[in-house]
């Protein structure tokens, strides 16, 4: 038999996909279960690895931290590839959420090898630092995680359209603001970006206190500002917290009607 036989039955091998999709995919298993325990204590200590790497300088140290790196993004990278391989529809599984985090969670190794130099070694420092993305694989192992991230995506649209209200709102708050203290002295308010970070900074209610108004006017001003970046903080909150009572909701409907059907199937 040819390698390129062999191949082709691998891919037509469908008891091999249902077997491998029920332990990768599915916790309700012993194999599972093991596998879900595994892939979480590689993706703890792939970010422990990280944050060591920022602190240790030890060659002996950097080196087995290098060398363990590689090991588990040899583990990864078979895991993604038998995601791909017994997904009932890979493409799906690629343009998901979690299938995104996972490719981008093992490039970093292979774009180091591809940009050879010393030169990129700055670059290639910082493009690794993506590894952190496995931490939101650690979503896929709790069911409120799933909870939240569906409930983000369903208030995606509200939220832009509030947060394009917000840009828009702060780029008139800081022109207003511009046209009040530009001229006086000692003005901190020079331009209009200035005086937009300024209102970006006093909305969020984070007040650095870099730029201050000097006019009467212009602080009855930004005191108006202040109390309505209150208001504005709470409201993708509450956008967010509709939509998860709403996903709750659902799969408790949802649940309950199965709970009903396979009690009716029983009688």
């Amino acid at each position: 038999m040819t390698l390129k036989q062999r191949w082709q039955e691998l891919m037509a091998n469908q008891p091999l996909k249902r077997k491998l999709y029920g332990i990768i995919f599915g916790s309700d298993t012993r194999l599972g279960r093991m596998f879900d325990i595994v892939l979480m204590i590689c993706i703890i200590v792939s970010i422990l690895i990280t944050i060591f790497d920022s602190l240790f300088t030890n060659p002996w140290i950097v080196g087995s931290l290098v060398v363990l790196e590689y090991l588990l993004t040899a583990f990864f990278t078979f895991e993604y590839l038998a995601r791909l391989y017994c997904s009932p529809n890979p493409r799906d599984y690629v343009f998901s959420f979690f299938g995104i985090v996972d490719l981008v969670s093992i490039l970093p190794m292979y774009l180091g090898w591809l940009l050879p130099g010393a030169r990129f070694m700055i670059a290639l420092r910082s493009i690794r630092l993506i590894r952190v993305f496995r931490v939101f694989k650690l979503f896929s192992f709790l069911e409120e995680g799933y909870l939240l991230m569906e409930s983000i995506r369903q208030s995606f649209k509200k939220i832009f359209v509030f947060f394009l209200f917000v840009v828009i709102m702060v780029i008139c708050l800081g022109t207003i603001m511009y046209a009040v203290e530009s001229g006086q002295p000692g003005t901190q308010f020079t331009s209009i970006p200035t005086s937009i970070y300024w209102a970006i900074v006093t909305m969020t209610t984070v007040g650095y206190g870099d730029i201050i108004p000097v006019t009467a006017v212009g602080r009855f001003f930004a005191s108006i500002v202040m109390l309505l970046g209150y208001t504005i903080v709470a409201v993708p909150t509450g956008i967010v917290s509709a939509s998860m009572v709403s996903v709750q909701t659902r799969k408790k409907i949802r649940k309950e009607k199965l709970d009903k059907d396979e009690l009716n199937g029983e009688k």
